[in-house]
């Protein structure tokens, strides 16, 4: 019995330390219509539209992004990492507190719409 406890608490221990360092990055998608912007996150270039944001920044951060392309207005917006909970940082919390610095994500996809130039001047 003692030691079916013992291989019980550490599988336990295997499984939440698993759960709370695999549930700390946060992924989204970035899409824009028309498709092929360009996607800068606070300032730098990171690629064009439809785009994959993968980060490991706590709750509450915020990422700012701006889509360009030819022909359409620039498109600001930011990114807060407290869009959709995380029930693996959250359990992963249960074992120990620090996972849940990490317990809210982005929402899957996020698709904005750009304007074209001259629209409605």
């Amino acid at each position: 019995m003692k030691k079916l406890l013992t291989t019980l608490t550490g599988l336990l221990l295997v499984v939440g330390f698993i759960l709370s360092t695999s549930s700390c990055a946060s992924t989204t998608i970035i899409n824009s219509n028309p498709q092929g912007a360009k996607v800068y996150m606070n300032q730098s270039f990171v690629g064009t539209t439809p785009y994959t944001h993968t980060d490991t920044k706590i709750v509450g951060s915020t990422t700012s992004v701006k889509l360009t392309k030819e022909g359409y207005e620039d498109f600001n917006t930011v990114l807060s990492r407290n869009e959709q909970v995380d029930a693996g940082a959250i359990v992963g919390g249960v074992f120990a507190l620090i996972p849940f610095l990490w317990a809210m994500g982005y929402n899957p996809v996020h698709t904005y719409e750009l304007t074209p130039v001259g629209v409605g001047k």
